[in-house]
């Protein structure tokens, strides 16, 4: 019988709206449910929503995919049913999705600090909170939690996941001697092909270039940067914007922008976009832009690399050596003008050297989501407390 994680995050398919979380475990369990027993514990709506999804069964386990699920309402959330149901569910080790999280981290581990669950290995991944990028705009309230929980010793003998040497400098950061062991095991990414149509480029020197836009509208992810920089971009460019509105006042904000950028600079909020139409939306543009302050990973970096588009990323998330490869560009925070210069030139590429990009921009993709070193590290996870017990020996 294969070992058992039971895994708790705030939000799981069939729900979208929360990034690249939701997209990080649903691959690990496509990859590796055939050795692990995955049993879920979610919510039992998308992030947002006030209603529970209509079609699964709430507070039942629910097959999905190679995963049991268990869609829990706001009442299964509550401390004492969660411990009933950590009781009550088989599992060899506890898999945990955030760290700020109180519902579905903190609550997990005071009860299995309290010994009113059973004490299983425990391994948490951060998923990028301990960023600066996004630490910095909640520190106000993070600091006195990251206190407080450290005093109270529920986040020692854990075995901490990160997602690059990146992340695994910001969890010594900010956790010291508490994250004692920590194991890098990159995020694992849908092995699913998809059909790319490089003759989607179809823009002539001097015609206005599409860039791109997606992911949620929130300070961390820096749309407003992204449309400071246009002010200096002196070609046509027809800016689409797509993702959920996480932060209406901060969104209040970027609009304040638009309206004040240049006529060359057209501008248009498309809305939410569902997963399965993410490829399609990429493969329609011919930049993805992209300043966040921080990501862990960016599973949407992969998805525009994947449909053929190439990237223009802030130099705070792994994709460090797209430059090197051909297929986009890095450049600080600090280089509004870096970014701007980049769009200016790119504008004036020739198509012929836009289709080989694209080309190049695939095939990185397809190398990245095959990375076996990757797979493999995240199999260690879990298959260290296991001994030789998945592999029949």
């Amino acid at each position: 019988m294969n070992p058992t994680i039971l895994t708790t995050i705030r939000y799981y398919l069939p729900g979208y709206r929360s990034g690249g979380p939701v997209r990080t475990l649903s691959n690990m369990v496509e990859r590796l449910g055939d050795e692990f027993g995955f049993r879920i514990i979610t919510s039992d709506r998308d992030a947002l929503e006030t209603q529970a999804y209509s079609d699964v069964e709430v507070d039942k386990w629910n097959r999905i995919g190679k995963a049991q699920v268990f869609y829990a309402s706001l009442v299964w959330q509550r401390l004492g049913r969660l411990a009933v149901l950590l009781r009550e569910t088989h599992h060899d080790l506890l898999y945990l999705n955030s760290f700020f999280n109180p519902t579905f981290t903190l609550q997990p581990l005071l009860l299995r600090h309290l010994r009113l669950v059973p004490r299983k290995p425990v391994v948490i991944a951060t998923r990028g909170e301990f960023s600066p990028g996004h630490l910095d705009l909640h520190r106000w309230k993070y600091v006195p939690y990251m206190k407080v929980v450290k005093a109270l010793g529920v986040y020692r003998e854990l075995v901490w996941q990160a997602s690059s040497n990146l992340e695994r400098g910001d969890i010594r950061r900010e956790m010291g001697s508490v994250a004692a062991t920590i194991r890098i095991a990159p995020d694992l990414i849908d092995s699913l092909s998809r059909p790319v149509n490089y003759a989607s480029v179809r823009n002539k020197v001097g015609s206005p270039l599409k860039v791109l836009f997606l992911s949620r509208i929130s300070r961390k992810k820096n749309l407003d940067y992204a449309l400071g920089l246009l002010r200096n971009v002196s070609c046509e460019v027809v800016f689409d914007i797509y993702g959920v509105i996480d932060d209406l006042k901060y969104w209040e904000e970027c609009r304040s922008i638009i309206q004040d950028l240049p006529e060359n600079i057209s501008v248009e909020y498309k809305g939410e976009v569902p997963h399965s139409e993410v490829p399609f939306v990429f493969a329609a543009s011919d930049i993805f832009l992209f300043p966040t302050r921080g990501e862990n990973f960016g599973h949407v970096i992969h998805e525009a690399l994947a449909a053929g588009v190439p990237v223009l990323l802030s130099d705070t998330t792994p994709w460090q050596d797209v430059e090197d490869a051909g297929v986009g560009w890095v450049r600080s925070l600090s280089d509004e003008k870096g970014f701007s210069d980049v769009i200016e030139e790119f504008s004036r590429m020739e198509p012929r050297l836009r289709k080989a990009q694209r080309m190049w921009a695939a095939e990185y993709a397809a190398r990245v989501s095959n990375n076996e070193t990757a797979i493999e590290s995240n199999r260690k996870l879990f298959t260290n407390w296991f001994g030789d017990a998945i592999s029949g020996n």
